[in-house]
Formats: structure tokens, C-alpha cells, sequence
């Protein structure tokens, strides 16, 4: 198997540059490409500017960063990224430009070389159609910010080959990320089950059950979050969750958009939250049990499917979403009982079936 030692990474927006910043800081050399050529090199700066801070705080030497410097460079052309070991797509969430991509990256790359999808939402094996090698295409989806957070969903789509996941997973934690290993399924382990349960915030919102700030407060509560949905959607912008949330349309109604976040997110603004103040205790058991249920619907849907294994799904609630509650500990901790009143009024309302893993609960993290 070809050794990585040199990555391309092709756009250079938040999550390409997050990505970069990593692999460089870790000793691998990195070619960036973006259409536009002024946005690889603010990919440049802002990968120093982080080093820098990094440095200030204690937690690199100036040493390390100088080096990482030395090992990004902008390129001019996709044909220069002929000689790398690994190419990453970091573009617009567009399946017809990834495609488009794709398939000017086969005729460049050498045979024994890998390309990977930073995809969110879409399936690598759709877009692995594009590929000359597809059994050398694979996802690699890094959660933001991605210079420190530790979790890779590493995506297995229907052509590729073990060996290739095998080489990813090592590359991965070669460079100082904790790999998840996922079937290719809309939505993947993590965000098939953190859309839910943010979009279930915008329908209790709907619904005039709660507040956005009672929501945001009872997040703690209800799944450990050290931040609430509302919070957390400002932070990553509604436009983009709505995006990753309609992505999930294949899955069922269970998963179609709030009227709220289709407002907020239309419009491009963020979320209003004031103050929470007291709040009653029956309906902090009510905003409690729905975003319960949010998560806990997908993730049961995605055992049943074997899309991750339970302890890869609590890995990367803890690790990428920072819920100290993760999901599948946390079904054992409450047992079989509790959990299926939780989810009951979701499967009658939408009309899904009873989830097979329902019957494993009180065990799925052992």
C-alpha cells in the first residue's frame, strides 16, 4: 500500500483549510487548489495565524510551527496534484461539481493513489461512479473545526476496496484523528442522528412548547451537550444545517426540515435566544424526552442498518458533538422500557417501523 506523505486538497473554504492546517502540523506536505486562487492563499494565512496562536498558548513550539509552515503550498492547477499519495474534495456540497471534479481527477492521479469525499450528505458510492478506480475512492468527512476536532468518519462506499480503508484509517491516526468506520448511508454515523435531534429543537419551537433558550438550557439535561442546539446551529449557520437536514430527505418524513429552521435558514440568520428563566418542570421533561427522541430514533434506525457500531457512534457523540450523554450509553442507562416510550410517539406520528435494536437496548454498549 502507497504511504502517504503527500496530500492535495482541492478548496480551500473552512473545512479545507481546517483540514490542511492539521495534516501539515502532523509532517505531511500539502498541495491546495481552489478555483480561486486568492482564497488558497488566505487558506495559507489563516493556517499560520492558527500556528501562531497555537504557539502563544503553549501548545506548539515555534519550532513545530515553522516547520508545518514549510509544508503547505498553493498550487495553480488539479495537475498539479498529479504526484500526491491522497487527494481530498473539500468543495461546495453540490453533487454535479463533485462529480464534475471526480472525473478530471481520474484522468491526473496515479492508479495506486486514493481520492476522498470530505462529503457531509452525500453518498460516496454515487459519487464513486465518477471515478476511473472507484475501489481507491472513499469519504473522509472531518468535523469542524477540523485543526482540532478529533473525529473522521471514514466512509466505505459499495466499490471500495478494504485495503483502502485500511490505509485511511492508518492515515488518520497518524495524524492525530480518532477514525470512525461508517457504512455509506445518508447522513453517515454522526449526522444522521445530530440533524434530528436539532431539527426536533425547531419543531418543539413550532409547536409553542418551548423557547429556543429553554430548549438550549434542557440540551444539558436531556443529552449531556455542553452546547444547545440553537447555540450550536448559530455557530455551524442554519443555512448549512437546513442544507445537511434536506439531504436526509431519502431517509423518511421523520427526517424533513422544521418550518422554523426552513425560515431561519432560507433567510440566512441566525437564531433569537434570550434568557431562559425557570422552567416548569413538566415542561422540562417534554423538551427533555423530544430531543431524546430526536437522537434516539436515528441511532436505533442506524443500528438496525449497521451503519457504525454503538461504541463508534458514542465516540463521535462525545468527541465531535460534546455530549457527554452519548446516545447508545446512554439508551442502556435508562433501559428498554424507558427508551421505547421515548420513541413511541415518533414512530406512530410518522409511521416508522419499531427498530429492531429497541430489543438490544440495556446492552448495545457492552
Amino acid at each position: 500500500m502507497r504511504e502517504i506523505r503527500t496530500v492535495g486538497i482541492v478548496g480551500t473554504g473552512t473545512m479545507g483549510t481546517g483540514i490542511a492546517t492539521n495534516l501539515a502540523q502532523h509532517g505531511i506536505a500539502v498541495r491546495l487548489f481552489d478555483v480561486r486562487p486568492e482564497q488558497a492563499k488566505s487558506a495559507v494565512a489563516q493556517a499560520q495565524a492558527f500556528w501562531a496562536r497555537s504557539v502563544e498558548r503553549g501548545r506548539l513550539s515555534a519550532e513545530a510551527a515553522a516547520a508545518a509552515a514549510t509544508r503547505l503550498a498553493v498550487v495553480g492547477s488539479l495537475a498539479e496534484l498529479a504526484a500526491c499519495d491522497l487527494v481530498i474534495e473539500a468543495i461546495f456540497e453540490d453533487f454535479t461539481l463533485k462529480a464534475r471534479l471526480f472525473e478530471e481527477l481520474s484522468g491526473l492521479v496515479p492508479e495506486d493513489a486514493l481520492v476522498a469525499t470530505n462529503t457531509s450528505c452525500l453518498r460516496v458510492s454515487d459519487l464513486a461512479r465518477h471515478m476511473r478506480r472507484p475501489e481507491r475512492f472513499l469519504g473522509l468527512h472531518y468535523f469542524s473545526p477540523a485543526q482540532i476536532n478529533p473525529i473522521v468518519e471514514v466512509v466505505r462506499g459499495e466499490a471500495t476496496a478494504a485495503e483502502t480503508i485500511a490505509a485511511a484509517l492508518a492515515f488518520c491516526r497518524a495524524t492525530g484523528k480518532k477514525p470512525i468506520t461508517c457504512k455509506d448511508s445518508y447522513g453517515f454515523a454522526i449526522n444522521r442522528f445530530f440533524c434530528p435531534y436539532t431539527n426536533e429543537a425547531c419543531r418543539l419551537l413550532d409547536e409553542g412548547l418551548a423557547t429556543t433558550a429553554e430548549i438550549d438550557a434542557v440540551a444539558e439535561e436531556a443529552v449531556g451537550a455542553a452546547a444547545g442546539p440553537f447555540r450550536v446551529q448559530n455557530l455551524i449557520k442554519p443555512r448549512i444545517n437546513l442544507h445537511a437536514i434536506r439531504n436526509l430527505a431519502p431517509l423518511g418524513p421523520f427526517y424533513a426540515p422544521a418550518r422554523s429552521l426552513i425560515e431561519v435558514g432560507e433567510a440566512d440568520r441566525s437564531f433569537e435566544i434570550g434568557e431562559a428563566g425557570e422552567i416548569p418542570p413538566e415542561r422540562r421533561a417534554r423538551i427533555r424526552d423530544r430531543l431524546r427522541m430526536g437522537v434516539f430514533v436515528a441511532v436505533l434506525q442506524e443500528l438496525d442498518e449497521e451503519v457504525a457500531a454503538p461504541a463508534d457512534i458514542d465516540l463521535g457523540a462525545r468527541e465531535a458533538l460534546r455530549f457527554s450523554k452519548p446516545p447508545c450509553a446512554l439508551m442502556d442507562e435508562l433501559g428498554g422500557a424507558e427508551v421505547e416510550r421515548i420513541v413511541r410517539p415518533a414512530l406512530e406520528r410518522y409511521g416508522l417501523a419499531r427498530p429492531a435494536a429497541l430489543d438490544r437496548v440495556g446492552r448495545l454498549s457492552s
